[in-house]
């Protein structure tokens, strides 16, 4: 009997399930159709826990003002600390200020910087993340915790196997990132994990000019498009 009970329970959760992709799919198709609108935009991302008085903040307003003034638009999470200084960079700048808004019950609430149009929510995270990797034409990647790290690998990996375009991975902030480098060379690299070509994909650095500097230098002869 306990088994059988176990069983409903489970091919209800199914049913559940199968209803959901409806809004996974409208989600989707809300995001492709305003996004391909906006033209080509470089995504910053970093914690949402940087206080304007902080350097990263700071540094992270007049990278995105930079990137702005270049012609590109700005991408970031919606959201405050280095979200906010984004968004914030842009709009100073006059440039495109896009801000991909996730629900979460702690830490995300809309930064006032974003463009009015360009404010758009998600409640799934994996659906806002094909929004990142389709419509950047760069990423630039300020300290942050788990989610800065989860869309820095993303990234990394799928341009490594080939699923997606390459384009600039840059991240700022030498001190910070410091760690993380040395354990890829010396112990994922050493490991015969990864290929010392795929180190390649990254570059590390503490301006705003050498950002804008790499991403010019990318694009010189390129065409600018989505990612796939």
């Amino acid at each position: 009997m306990r088994k059988e009970q176990h069983h409903k329970g489970w091919n209800q959760i199914k049913t559940n399930d199968s209803w959901a992709l409806f809004k996974i799919m409208g989600e989707f198709v809300n995001g492709f159709e305003r996004m391909s609108l906006i033209g080509p935009c470089v995504s910053i991302f970093g914690s949402a826990r940087t206080k304007p008085n902080e350097k990263y903040y700071q540094l992270s307003v007049s990278i995105a003002k930079s990137i702005a003034e270049a012609g590109y638009g700005v991408i970031t999470g919606g959201g405050p600390g280095i979200m906010e200084a984004g968004n914030k960079g842009a709009n100073l700048a006059g440039g495109t200020s896009v801000g991909l808004n996730i629900d979460l019950p702690f830490e995300q609430h809309d930064n006032p910087y974003i463009d009015n149009d360009k404010s758009l929510d998600f409640d799934y995270f994996f659906v806002r993340k094909v929004m990142f990797v389709k419509y950047s034409q760069g990423f630039v990647v300020m300290p942050g915790g788990f989610g800065t790290l989860d869309e820095l690998f993303e990234a990394i990996t799928l341009i490594q196997t080939s699923k997606i375009e390459k384009f600039p991975i840059i991240l700022v902030g030498s001190e910070f990132w410091k760690g993380l480098i040395d354990w890829v060379k010396n112990t994922m690299l050493e490991a015969g994990n990864i290929s010392p070509h795929d180190l390649d994909l990254i570059h590390v650095v503490d301006t705003e000019e050498e950002v804008v500097s790499i991403i010019d230098a990318f694009y010189k002869g390129r065409s600018l498009s989505p990612n796939f």
